[in-house]
This record gives C-alpha cells, structure tokens and sequence, in this order.
C-alpha cells in the first residue's frame, strides 16, 4: 500500500501568458479553431465558485480546506455580466455546450440570474446550448424548480453512496444522503433531465455501494456513472490502490445486472455506456443504461472538446493542467473587444496539446507538488 501524503499546499497557481500574437490585432476568424491535434473546441465548463459545503476526501479533504483555508475574495470571481460575455464569445466560437461547476456551483448567489442569461444564448445557426449544471445535491430539493424556471436544462448529482453512513464519511460533514436523495427527486420533479448521477469509486471505501447504487437507479430514467478516483491535484492524497479500474466495475455489475456496450451519444463523450439487457440479450431501454469514467485506466485525450475557465477567469484546457490563461485581465481591460477575446480564445486553443490521461498510462502518474502540479479539481470543477 502506498503512503498517503497531504501536500499542505494552495490549490491556485500563476497564469500562463497570453498569446502575444493577438495582442493589438485584427484577427481572421473562420475557421473554428482546431487544437494541435485537431479536436474541435465544443464544451466549455465554468466554474462559478470555489466554495463548497462537502470535505469529500478526493477533492477537497478537510486537512486542507478548512476554516483558517483563503478562498477568492468575492471581487476576484467573474460577475455574470463577465461570464455571460465570456460565454457568448466561446459559443461564437464553436462551443454548444456550458455546464457550470464548482466547488458547489448552488453556493453561488443568485445563480438563477447567470442562468437565466445563459440560456438566452443562441449559436451562430440560432440553436439554443446544452446548459447543465454539476452539484452535490444538498441545496438541490429547494433550488430545482427555481433553476428550471431560469433555463436550466438537466442537472448532474454527485452521490458516492446509498448507505447513509458511507455518504456521511465521503462527505465529511455528516450530510445525509436522504437530503441529497429528495433533491434528484425534486428535479426529477421540475424537469431538470435527463439526470445524470455520478459516484466516485474508491477501492476499499465504497466499492460495496456500486451494485445497490445500480439497483436503486435501473428503470427510472437516472443514468448512473462510476467514475475512478482520479489523481487531480495534489491535496487529495492519491494512490494507484485506491482505483477500482472501470473494467472491474463493469464485471461486477454483470454478476446480477446483464449488461450491453452502447455506443457513445457524442463526440468526446468521457463515459462509456452500457445498457441493460433484456432476456434476450438486447439493451431494453425501460430499464436504463449505466456509465464508467476511466479517466485512469483508459485515456480518453484522443476527441477531448473540452475547456475549463475557474471562478476567476482562468482558462485551463485539461482537467489535469498545472496553469491556466488569465482572460479576466482582458474582460476588465475597456480596450479590448470582444473580438479581441474571440482572438486570444482561437489562439489559445490552437495551441493545445494536452492529453496528461494518455501520457499518464504511457509514463504513470505525475504526483509532483511543485511549481508543476496540477490545479485542484474544486478549483476548475470536474
């Protein structure tokens, strides 16, 4: 078993420099950009908060992030003016696709009001985007309906269990899980869906939740993911014994659940779906699918569409990025356009050549707590 260290360390770190090149300049700005390995750029997360009521151990472990711990102060956060504007260049340029993240993105107040302007959106051929939302579900049961009334679209929740004592040790705080279980109903309820649930695995601590988790879920229109426990950031303590591979998962659902291979239900999708089958064999729709994120044990770089920009305006284009492009200096900067944002957005992502998950399982994972580390996935959200 490998030794469990906590790096006491701040989860932030200095930003890369803007693109020189469209400093001052008019740009061309057809095509759409393509990165270094010419994949499109289609999802953007934002996250609109670094707070988060839960301390689950694998993102924001209480060691760390405790009362004495800085977080933003509340004028280095992006207003929503700033992440709608934000938003309408990246959706310019080829984004269909926002879901908001944290922390817990619910902590954020008013969060109806950036929702409401987001989903006023409209891309360049007048279609409305894909808005989603990630939570813990704590704040869910009473914010669901007001969030479907702003725009919101569907909801993913996260729950690492049904055991009511397994959640309350995962989350740290001692939530209960009935809360978080009444809030996936009350969206359910608004018609925030398809709802998607996701559960961390960790080999050892809740591995014993993954077949209930699936009969719980089977049959009621709730997708349910497993996910690995990844090796984000440095504060979480991570170690290859703790991964419970996806493939794993997948045999021991197939034990009692027979399952069925689906195809992916869009370009870069991270999760591989399984249905559940029939008698004869054939995935039944009536009785749902399940997915499994193998973001350890099987890189998924090759089609990733995704950029990540955190509370403060940082734009990361890797879940597992050690620095990010500080865009807030130029939405607070009066001179520069929005073209100018479109610009330096094309430019930037032109550049990228991120793809850490494949590099991982070629060379094994980077644990370095340096100047190189990676950002905390409650910073950028997952």
């Amino acid at each position: 078993m490998s030794e469990r260290v906590i790096p006491l360390v701040d989860q932030r770190h200095p930003s890369l420099p803007l693109p020189a090149t469209v400093q001052g300049h008019s740009h061309d700005l057809n095509p759409l950009p393509l990165d270094g390995l010419r994949r499109p750029l289609t999802d953007l997360r934002i996250s609109v908060t670094d707070r988060c009521n839960f301390r689950c151990s694998y993102c924001m472990p209480k060691e760390i992030f405790d009362k004495d711990y800085a977080y933003l102060p509340h004028s280095h956060l992006l207003s929503f003016e700033e992440i709608t504007r934000i938003a309408t260049v990246f959706v310019g340029r080829g984004v269909r696709k926002i879901r908001l993240t944290g922390g817990e993105p619910l902590l954020r107040k008013n969060i109806e009001i950036l929702i409401k302007q987001l989903a006023a959106l409209r891309t360049p051929d007048d279609q409305p985007l894909d808005l989603t939302l990630t939570t813990n579900g704590s704040l869910l049961a009473r914010k669901a309906q007001s969030l479907k009334d702003a725009g919101l679209q569907r909801v993913t929740v996260s729950l690492d269990g049904l055991d009511d004592a397994v959640f309350r040790s995962m989350n740290d705080v001692d939530f209960p899980v009935a809360d978080v279980l009444a809030g996936i109903e009350a969206a359910r309820a608004a018609g925030l869906g398809p709802i998607k649930v996701n559960m961390v695995v960790k080999r050892g601590t809740n591995e014993h939740e993954i077949l209930p988790m699936a009969r719980h879920f089977q049959g009621t229109g709730i997708v349910l993911r497993f996910i690995e426990y990844m090796d984000v950031g440095a504060t979480n303590g991570w170690c290859m014994d703790e991964v419970l591979p996806s493939a794993e998962v997948i045999r021991l659902l197939q034990t009692e659940l027979p399952l069925v291979q689906l195809d992916p239900s869009a370009p870069g999708e991270t999760a591989e779906r399984w249905g559940y089958a029939n008698a004869q064999g054939e995935h039944d729709p009536s009785l749902g699918e399940v997915g499994v994120i193998s973001s350890v044990t099987q890189a998924f770089c090759g089609d990733c569409n995704r950029a990540r920009l955190s509370t403060e305006g940082r734009l990361y284009l890797c879940l597992f990025a050690s620095q990010g492009y500080d865009l807030r200096q130029l939405l607070r900067d009066p001179t520069q356009s929005d073209t100018t944002l479109a610009a330096t957005v094309d430019a930037i992502w032109r550049g990228r050549t991120d793809q850490y998950s494949r590099l991982r399982s070629l060379r094994g994972p980077d644990t370095a707590s340096g100047p190189g580390r990676r950002v905390e996935m409650s910073y950028i959200g997952g």
